[in-house]
């Protein structure tokens, strides 16, 4: 199983998922700003025949969703890849002496 999804001691699995989609979503905005700076959406309409006409607006819609896809994809592998899988003990409880 992924570490994603595990549990460790270093960070919750919820503050994984929301650090990697806060983080993909900043690099989204600003490779969405770089790349329609450089290309003008409708230069693209060529190189996909079978989609229907969209307008500029809906392009870069699109654009900055396909680009946080891509960076929040890159992101969960690279939290996956880095945090170890947990151990058998990493859900026990220490013993508390009274």
């Amino acid at each position: 199983m992924l570490s994603l999804f595990v549990p460790t001691k270093w960070m919750p699995v919820p503050a994984r998922f929301g650090a990697v989609l806060w983080l993909s979503f900043l690099l989204a905005v600003v490779a969405t700003g770089v790349f329609f700076s450089t290309i003008d959406p409708d230069v693209l309409q060529p190189c996909v025949p079978e989609f229907p006409e969209v307008s500029r607006t809906a392009a870069y819609t699109i654009g900055f969703f396909l680009f946080w896809l891509l960076t929040a994809a890159s992101g969960v592998l690279a939290v996956a890849f880095t945090y170890p899988p947990a151990s058998e003990h990493a859900y026990e409880t220490p013993d508390v002496d009274d």
